[in-house]
């Protein structure tokens, strides 16, 4: 299993199923798909930005919600097999992607995995067990979470200071050492937290010190 990353910006992405699974997954791809739920009832739980369509489609009527839903992507997420199958068979027919929530890693070689996923934007770090352990997954997320905390912020610092580098500085390897320093200080990392001016400010003073 070789993990990617797909972006998902305006693509839409189907979700079969309104159970607590399906919420979990609306959840997830809503952050930046177009993202339908069809299902005859839905779970309490969030389904974040989705549309909610409530419908009862046989196995036999899911190719048409596909090809009038036109996803990048199928999440089989209901309880009842057949319909699960129905649905990825229709995925494969229409050229998308499919996520069988009944499946997962190897048992389900045509399909892809939805991995534990850690963000802190424009950050992500994902895990999974090929279905092994999902239990390790989540844990491990959770042990995660911490360490990842302010990457965000210190990627959009080092991708605003490679830029005005590119610019500004010829020689790369002066370029990468400056990225490399700023990465490094405990005092950017410390300040991006609470006081970003003060974070820029000796990110400023690190890349003087090395580019002049």
């Amino acid at each position: 299993m070789i993990p990617l990353l797909h972006d998902f910006d305006g693509e839409r992405v189907l979700i079969v199923g309104g159970g607590s699974v399906g919420a979990r997954k609306a959840r997830t791809f809503a952050r930046e798909a177009e993202t339908v739920v069809v299902s005859p009832a839905f779970a309490d739980g969030a389904f974040g930005d989705a549309s909610l369509v409530r419908a009862a489609p046989a196995p036999a009527d899911l190719a048409d919600w596909v090809e009038r839903v036109d996803p990048a992507l199928v999440v089989a997420a209901t309880d009842d097999p057949e319909s699960n199958d129905a649905a990825a068979a229709a995925a494969r027919d229409h050229g998308a992607l499919c996520n069988r929530a009944d499946r997962s890693g190897s048992r389900d070689p045509d399909g892809v995995v939805v991995p534990a996923t850690i963000r802190d934007d424009p950050v992500v770090a994902a895990l999974a067990t090929g279905g092994t352990a999902p239990a390790l997954s989540r844990h491990l997320r959770q042990q995660l979470a911490d360490e990842i905390d302010g990457a965000g912020a210190m990627a959009e610092l080092l991708g605003e200071i490679r830029t005005e580098l590119k610019a500004d500085e010829p020689d790369p390897e002066r370029r990468r050492r400056a990225v490399r320093e700023v990465l490094e200080s405990q005092t950017v990392w410390k300040d991006l937290g609470t006081e970003p001016a003060k974070a820029r400010r000796e990110a400023d003073r690190i890349v003087r010190e090395v580019t002049e």
